[in-house]
């Protein structure tokens, strides 16, 4: 009995190894991100703070997409890349056929996204048992931004600009309920700039200094909002799949500075902008 054991659990393994080698050879020919995600990497880009010491949980293992030091070790659907790993790996997996007890995998949680600290052989086997949950110690780190499991090296990008904007302008402060996506690359950059230039002629109407807050504030109410409520009525979105109200927002000034330098008329007010680039849609 023991020996057949053995023999399964070997076998396991050859398929798992076999399956990664797949899984990089699609990875290369498709350009789909395929390596574990670095919790370094993400702590460095995205500013997290923490970890907190959550406790044991139950946690979906589709969910466990990272690692702390051992991302080479294993691919994004934490099969074994190298075969210096078979031997824990056998021994982890003879004891989930013989249904051996073992301890809690040890996680940080960032977003909706779980990086493995200790027992990267357990999620693993785990996961190519096609077992569903595993039970962990949770250490949750705090983000200003959400990731998931399936994030993209450009969506990374995109988010560490997002960081910069909100450490710059603390609109998730200021605006608890604003949550601005996009998938425009330098677009937070952009919008940085359109506050810039809000903040000069608020200055100019009022005609005294205008605090960062201020008019960070004063964009989001009175440019920003009218725009996406807009977007938000008509629907548009539908229109354009993969694409966000960031995004259309981005859109509707280009198209309203496009409309005022052609016609050499004053801008448009945000919601007049905003309807009549969707009225040129449809």
């Amino acid at each position: 009995m023991s020996d057949e054991l053995d023999s399964r659990a070997r076998s396991d393994f050859s398929r798992a190894r076999f399956k990664a080698f797949l899984n990089g050879v699609w990875a290369t020919i498709s350009g789909q991100p395929n390596r574990l995600l670095s919790y370094d990497e993400i702590k460095e880009k995205l500013h997290i703070g923490g970890p907190i010491y959550r406790g044991v949980q139950t946690v979906r293992v589709e969910q466990i997409a990272g690692s702390l030091n051992r991302y080479h070790q294993f691919d994004r659907a934490f099969l074994p890349t190298q075969d210096d790993t078979s031997s824990r790996w056998i021994s982890v997996n003879r004891a989930f056929y013989q249904d051996v007890s073992l301890p809690p995998v040890v996680l940080y949680k960032v977003g909706q996204v779980y990086f493995v600290v200790d027992g990267h052989h357990r999620v693993s086997v785990a996961r190519e048992q096609n077992q569903e949950f595993i039970d962990a110690e949770v250490r949750e780190c705090a983000t200003r931004v959400n990731i998931t499991p399936n994030i993209k090296p450009e969506d990374l990008e995109i988010l560490e600009d997002k960081v910069h904007f909100l450490e710059r302008t603390a609109l998730d402060y200021l605006r608890p309920g604003a949550n601005i996506k996009l998938t425009v690359p330098d677009g937070f950059e952009r919008i940085l700039e359109h506050i810039a230039v809000h903040r000069y002629f608020m200055g100019l109407d009022l005609k005294r200094d205008i605090s960062e807050q201020e008019a960070v504030t004063h964009w989001y109410d009175t440019v920003y909002l009218p725009i996406a409520e807009v977007i938000r009525s008509s629907d548009i979105l539908r229109d354009f799949p993969g694409k966000t109200e960031g995004d259309l927002y981005l859109w509707v000034l280009d198209h309203q500075h496009y409309l005022a330098q052609r016609e050499g008329q004053p801008l448009q007010p945000p919601a007049e902008a905003a309807r009549d680039f969707i009225e040129e849609q449809d």
